[in-house]
């Protein structure tokens, strides 16, 4: 059974991945007026996969007979400082939404619900790899400090980032 603690839990999940889409987007729009095109790209891109994560939860708990409701997104922060503190944020974002669905997990376990043990475990191992990710470009940032040329090759290399896989194409 799908119960109410859950699906409660689960639109609180989507409610912060909502807000996760909304603050990238703010910092790509931050790094764009900051004249780092790749840089906002890679925010771009980490936009669209946030609301491919809202989507996925949104998705089960349609799925599963339960009840979707949207709630107010937090507006995000506007102002960022240097691409160094906006790339730590980045990760100490990633790692709070890891806090976030490894709670979830704990709680479909107290449930005994192993449909959404099952959905969590596919964001568990996400969450790896965008904590690797933000760590990566962190570690970089890091290297060449706020050297402008150094800081200009990571935007050159930011900027071929991908796009998500659509949902669609990942059910397929």
């Amino acid at each position: 059974m799908f119960s109410q603690r859950l699906q409660d839990a689960i639109n609180d999940q989507i409610n912060a991945e909502y807000y996760s889409a909304y603050l990238y987007l703010s910092m790509a729009a931050y790094l764009e007026y900051k004249d780092l095109p790749g840089m906002a790209h890679w925010m771009r891109m980490q936009y669209e996969e946030e609301v491919f994560h809202a989507l996925k939860f949104f998705d089960f708990m349609n799925d599963r007979g339960g009840r979707v409701i949207l709630k107010a997104i937090e507006a995000p922060p506007a102002d960022f400082g240097s691409v160094e503190a906006i790339f730590a944020q980045v990760l100490e974002h990633e790692q709070h939404v890891t806090a976030r669905i490894h709670d979830l997990y704990k709680l479909a376990v107290e449930e005994g619900d192993y449909p959404t043990q099952t959905l969590l475990q596919w964001f568990i191992d996400e969450q790896v790899e965008e904590e690797k990710s933000a760590s990566d470009v962190l570690a970089r940032v890091r290297m060449v400090k706020d050297y402008p040329p150094g800081i200009l090759l990571i935007d050159q290399e930011l900027a071929q980032r991908p796009a998500p896989t659509p949902p669609a194409a990942e059910a397929a």
